[in-house]
């Protein structure tokens, strides 16, 4: 719990709407994920990053509390794995769709992006239904799918200027080359015009996984809504972003007091 709060405040608060009986293995799913999205930040070169998802891989993999090693988020993965039948598969996909983060290859096309973000952020979303309402969650899979994809690109903007610093380019070819930039281009930051275009653009992407999420999000049941209330802050964060200035540094998050009414306001009265 302590670890969520710190590493995701957005997913902490969602938990608390949760049923108390379900929020031991949500609160296990998401430390997970902040474990294994920090890796990068942790290790000092791509090959001891591999070591840690592999440890993971052979974690999930071996279906036993023995199997964690004593790692306490792990230990809880895995008893939330077993209570609640999650698919290993899905988050063994997590774990590959990690790898990218420990190299400064490019993204391959806007398909493998919204793969990435698919098996990541709207996998996170399913997993957490899956926990929440299991007869429910397989019709909002495709709902999940818009969701993450929102939720992850969005934040893949606000992490362009340290992505950029490192040498990283999570942005598509197909938008670069219609901003006018090459991958170089793009790290270097030139020219400003066509990093605004790429910003934009990038923004609009996040903007239409959000538009088709919300044609669906109505029919999102009481039982659900704690796996999907991470997004609710998504749409503030987009009209907050400023491609002047975007790809330079982070735009000011929204305060903690708006956020929090914007997780009541959807807690209590969902999408509709």
């Amino acid at each position: 719990m302590q670890l969520v709060r710190q590493a995701d405040p957005d997913r902490y608060l969602s938990v608390l709407y949760a049923p108390e009986a379900k929020r031991g293995a949500l609160f296990a799913l998401y430390a997970f994920n902040a474990e294994i999205a920090r890796i990068r930040d942790v290790v000092s070169a791509p090959m001891p990053g591999e070591i840690r998802l592999q440890w993971w891989r052979d974690a999930i993999s071996s279906g036993t509390i023995e199997g964690a090693g004593g790692h306490p988020v792990a230990s809880a993965l895995l008893a939330a794995i077993a209570e609640h039948g999650l698919p290993g598969a899905a988050l063994q996909n997590c774990l590959d769709a990690r790898v990218f983060d420990l190299y400064d290859d490019a993204m391959p096309g806007r398909t493998e992006l919204e793969g990435y973000c698919g098996e990541t952020a709207s996998a996170l979303i399913q997993l957490a239904a899956m926990i929440l309402d299991p007869h429910a969650a397989p019709d909002f899979a495709a709902l999940a799918g818009h969701a993450g994809c929102a939720q992850a690109i969005a934040l893949l903007i606000r992490h362009m200027p340290l992505h950029r610093a490192r040498g990283q380019c999570y942005v598509p070819p197909e938008i670069l080359a219609a901003a006018g930039l090459t991958r170089d281009a793009f790290i270097a930051g030139e020219p400003a015009s066509a990093m605004r275009a790429a910003v934009s653009a990038m923004a609009a992407l996040a903007g239409e996984h959000h538009a088709a999420f919300l044609r669906g999000a109505a029919r999102i049941p009481v039982s659900l809504r704690p796996a999907f209330l991470p997004l609710a802050p998504t749409a503030a964060r987009l009209d907050r972003i400023e491609p002047d200035t975007a790809w330079t540094a982070p735009a000011t998050d929204i305060s903690a007091l708006r956020r929090q009414w914007l997780f009541l306001r959807r807690a209590a009265k969902g999408w509709g």
